[in-house]
């Protein structure tokens, strides 16, 4: 199949993401076919919704040993909201559930109350900023074309936490807390909002990903 394949497991935004490929002019190719990531060139993994259940699709589709064979290849993968947080090793909803184990770390509940002492709603929905972690930098990442301030769209209630600093691409600040917005190790990306619904600065992560 080769181009961007995105995985197609039964969970996620799918046709949205492929649409948003689409508008940027990037060739993709949504698959159900576990055997085609093989051939791919990028791996998209899209996500929504409870972390177990994604493992869970995950393998019995079929795609869960072709996603860790392929990342072992080197070529790009992306993985947006929960299809960032299953790269991790383990996450606390309804858990602990075991990830890939691709990026070291867990995926913990996001703070119920703000360092100003207001409870906070649950799920996160809207648009925050995000930016590089202190000393860090966006050159040769999927925000590439970005500038630190730029907004996305964030749906989540759980957020990764990187065991190791230097692989958090980009920061948001949830109510004075400093979350994880983007994860980066080698050839590996996960954006914990969702480009495909963040407009312009969305799209630019997309046609940055069909370029690396």
């Amino acid at each position: 199949m080769g181009g961007i394949v995105i995985a197609d497991y039964g969970v996620g935004n799918i046709f949205s993401v492929y649409h948003a490929f689409e508008v940027v002019g990037a060739v993709a190719a949504v698959t159900k076919d576990p055997a085609e990531v093989r051939h791919a060139d990028r791996l998209v993994i899209p996500g929504v919704g409870d972390f177990a259940n994604c493992m869970d699709r995950l393998a019995r589709q079929g795609f869960r040993d072709e996603v860790l064979a392929f990342a072992e290849t080197g070529r790009p993968l992306l993985g947006i909201c929960v299809g960032m947080q299953i790269l991790f090793d383990s996450s606390a909803e309804n858990g602990p559930t075991p990830g890939l184990g691709l990026l070291p770390g867990t995926v913990e509940r996001i703070p119920d109350i703000g360092l100003d002492g207001a409870r906070l709603k649950f799920p996160n929905t809207g648009w925050f900023d995000i930016n590089p972690p202190k000393d860090g930098n966006w050159k040769s990442s999927v925000l590439a074309g970005l500038s630190p301030g730029d907004a996305m769209y964030f749906m989540h209630g759980y957020v990764p936490s990187p065991s190791n600093p230097e692989d958090r691409l980009a920061t948001f600040s949830f109510h004075g807390h400093c979350l994880t917005a983007a994860a980066r190790r080698d050839n590996l990306t996960g954006v914990q909002f969702h480009p495909e619904r963040s407009a312009r600065t969305g799209l630019s992560l997309l046609a940055q990903f069909a370029k690396l």
